[in-house]
């Protein structure tokens, strides 16, 4: 029996019965090609309890003309992974073999040997509610490694995740439309964010995390291809983040709508960080985007206590010329570098400073900007 079956006769079997246990025990290797947990005809409480290890083919054939996940829970009432297991998705195959993503090519890529250019995320929940994952570690998934899409209460703690600081788009914890989050006491190092916080997000609560290597701890990007995005009730405090791109992040894309409202990271350590502080909203990730005047409406910002090391710029705002970001805020912000490297950026960023910082951010303008908006009270969240 393949081992995705054998799988798939236990969830089966779980799934009739409320509260019941799916075990991977200790000392168990198990190598299985994509799945989906689904519901929404399971009972609730399921615990997937995992010891042993799961692993990702690494043939392409396994992979057909392509997956955006590898495993999937799915439309589930109170689900929760947990042990001392692992999931390996030997990402290693993927990031050299399919670095961009063109779905044109993926039956064509399928019978010959290479990759099929859509990488799969290694777990994700989609549209549950109640999720706890808690003590397993996830490491060189293709892509991101740990994805919550339309989900709800969500508790994810004392979690591991790796892969390389240069492994292509492998974010940590990626989160999207997703409401009431709690992650906590957990070490993500990767390729991309340590946490990405998408649209649809609110309420997220973010402690005493270790990020590095990766891009940080970033909202965003937002409002790509003209859409509206919508964040709010962000909380980040008690994270150390060392050699990573970023520290703490807001990027958005020109020609969105919509906003980010109601932010705060607070006790922030870095440690060898390119830029700590930053707001993008000029965001593009293939140097080829043009110009707009429509953007995220970022408001409501607040920096406390952020110290540590920085190797190019302390603090980056680049905001929008029609919409200026407001509401920035920072109070004990201590940087220092340890190299050659540039003074503060602002571009368009009102705000106040609440104490004293280093280096000081001169740059911020105090108060509201003048001036109206291009967008309309309906264009915000």
């Amino acid at each position: 029996m393949q081992k995705r079956q054998a799988f798939e006769a236990a969830w089966e079997a779980a799934c009739k019965v409320k509260a019941s246990t799916l075990t991977v025990p200790s000392g168990s290797v198990f190598l299985v090609k994509p799945i989906s947990f689904s519901g929404p005809n399971c009972q609730t409480d399921i615990v997937f309890q995992l010891d042993g290890k799961i692993i990702a083919p690494t043939s392409s054939a396994s992979w057909g003309s392509g997956f955006l996940q590898w495993i999937d829970f799915t439309e589930l009432e109170r689900i929760t992974v947990k042990g001392k297991g692992v999931i390996d998705g030997q990402g290693s195959v993927w990031w050299n073999d399919s670095p961009t993503y063109n779905p044109t090519e993926d039956l064509e890529e399928s019978d010959s040997g290479k990759f099929p250019s859509t990488k799969p995320t290694a777990l994700r929940f989609y549209g549950s509610n109640g999720v706890t994952v808690t003590g397993i570690t996830i490491q060189n998934s293709p892509q991101a490694h740990l994805k919550f899409d339309d989900c709800t209460n969500v508790q994810v703690s004392s979690v591991s995740i790796s892969s390389p600081g240069d492994s292509p788009n492998t974010d940590g914890i990626h989160l999207q439309n997703s409401r009431d989050v709690a992650i906590y006491g957990s070490n993500v190092a990767c390729g991309d964010d340590c946490v990405s916080i998408q649209t649809g997000c609110s309420n997220v609560y973010i402690h005493n995390i270790n990020c590095g290597p990766g891009h940080g701890i970033s909202i965003g990007g937002l409002g790509k291809g003209n859409t509206r995005a919508c964040v709010s009730n962000v909380t980040v405090r008690d994270v150390k983040i060392q050699n990573t791109l970023t520290g703490v992040r807001i990027k958005t894309w020109q020609g969105g709508s919509g906003s980010v409202q109601n932010v705060i990271f607070s006790n922030i350590q870095v440690s060898e960080v390119k830029t700590p502080i930053m707001i993008d909203q000029f965001y593009c990730d293939n140097g080829k985007c043009s110009n707009e005047t429509s953007a995220v409406a970022v408001s409501g910002i607040n920096y406390i206590n952020v110290k540590g090391t920085y190797t190019v710029k302390p603090v980056h705002f680049a905001c929008s010329d029609s919409l200026p970001c407001t509401g920035v805020s920072l109070n004990t912000i201590q940087l220092k570098s340890v190299q050659e490297s540039e003074g503060p950026f602002c571009w368009e960023a009102y705000g106040e400073l609440e104490t004293p910082t280093v280096p000081p951010v001169d740059c911020l303008k105090t108060g509201k900007p003048p001036g109206t908006t291009v967008q309309s009270k309906s264009d915000f969240c």
